[in-house]
């Protein structure tokens, strides 16, 4: 189970909150450290099961997304289905953006990338919104997606950006494909191909160029404070500033790493370094940047060689492979906006 929030911010709100927000913060930290602990042991039996060959999404595969009312239960089991694929918008706000973000996503994975749904074998996208009284978080818990509300005060809804849809099930992706590792460098990694692919969904659904694109991750989360995101991959350790959470630590450079025990290594703060070479590599090449620079992050998730503990440099080696095996030839225009992304956040000599 991976959850969009990092603790470090509900830490924050524990200690300058108000006194609703610092019990609606506490409590989504207590699921949070539950749903991690079950997250960890599928985590280590999925390790043990060969890694899925290569396939490409079926002529004609479509979503099949099913949008669920937790009506503020944290069971799952007592949902009410609302929302069907093909089914018209009901008028609440969180089922339909789920709705919405879900097809998004497929669509991405679809169109650029030839993938058939999370699992590439056509999975059905289940959504669940208003999870909880006031949970500050949204999950992918390994076959779905949860939603919470927010408080109310500090967060919105979460189903509120699109982008926050994209990342959570980009983790199914991972988990499908690479396995990565939840810890240290291997779980920044696997942070930040969450917001590599959160923030092209959002470029997609918008038509944007790189150029054009704003790479914020989660705008419109932080109420009364609209400028704001979770994370910048344009200029980490820059998306927040607020009395309530704290300042934005993200590093952009692997000299600025934060060495740490929490958060699993510090994995939502340090996926600010690839993150970077991200965007770096996707504006030096330009046009869309689903197009080439994600589709090159795409085949190194693929790539049966990257281990689940990966580091950063074997990630970043794993990317120039890529990058050669889709025709770009070392020296070419791609492979040297790869090669000196990387060098630039201090990964690559």
């Amino acid at each position: 189970m991976a959850c969009f929030l990092p603790p470090v911010m509900l830490e924050h709100l524990v200690l300058r909150g108000s006194e609703p927000q610092r019990e609606m913060a506490l409590r989504t930290l207590s699921l949070d450290a539950s749903l991690r602990s079950s997250r960890a042991q599928n985590a280590l039996l999925r390790r043990g099961r060969p890694r899925p060959l290569a396939a490409h999404a079926r002529a004609g595969a479509q979503p099949s997304r099913t949008i669920y009312d937790c009506r503020g239960s944290e069971d799952l089991s007592t949902a009410v289905v609302v929302r069907s694929e093909g089914a018209p918008p009901t008028g609440d706000a969180a089922a339909d953006e789920a709705h919405d973000g879900l097809g998004a996503t497929f669509d991405l994975f679809r169109e650029a990338y030839g993938r058939d749904s999370i699992d590439d074998e056509g999975l059905p996208l289940r959504g669940f919104v208003h999870y909880g009284k006031g949970y500050d978080n949204a999950f992918w818990d390994g076959r779905q997606m949860v939603f919470g509300d927010g408080d109310g005060e500090v967060f919105a809804r979460f189903t509120v950006a699109v982008d926050i849809i994209g990342h959570e099930l980009a983790h199914g992706v991972t988990d499908n494909e690479a396995q990565l590792v939840y810890s240290q460098q291997s779980g920044a990694l696997n942070e930040s191909v969450s917001d590599v692919f959160g923030s092209l969904v959002k470029q997609w659904a918008l038509g944007q160029t790189a150029d054009e694109a704003d790479w914020l991750i989660g705008q419109g989360l932080l109420l009364g404070h609209p400028d704001m995101a979770l994370r910048s991959m344009a200029a980490p350790g820059t998306a927040y500033d607020t009395p309530e959470l704290g300042r934005d630590t993200q590093p952009a450079h692997l000299d600025d790493y934060l060495v740490t025990t929490a958060d699993d290594g510090g994995v939502h703060t340090n996926s600010g370094i690839p993150n970077k070479a991200f965007h770096l590599v996707a504006t030096r090449i330009g046009g869309r940047a689903w197009e080439v620079a994600g589709r090159v992050w795409y085949e190194a998730l693929r790539d049966a060689a990257l281990p689940a503990t990966a580091s950063f440099a074997v990630f970043a080696q794993t990317t120039l492979r890529a990058a050669e095996r889709l025709g770009h030839a070392s020296g070419s225009e791609v492979h040297r906006a790869v090669e000196s992304a990387w060098s630039e956040v201090g990964v690559l000599p």
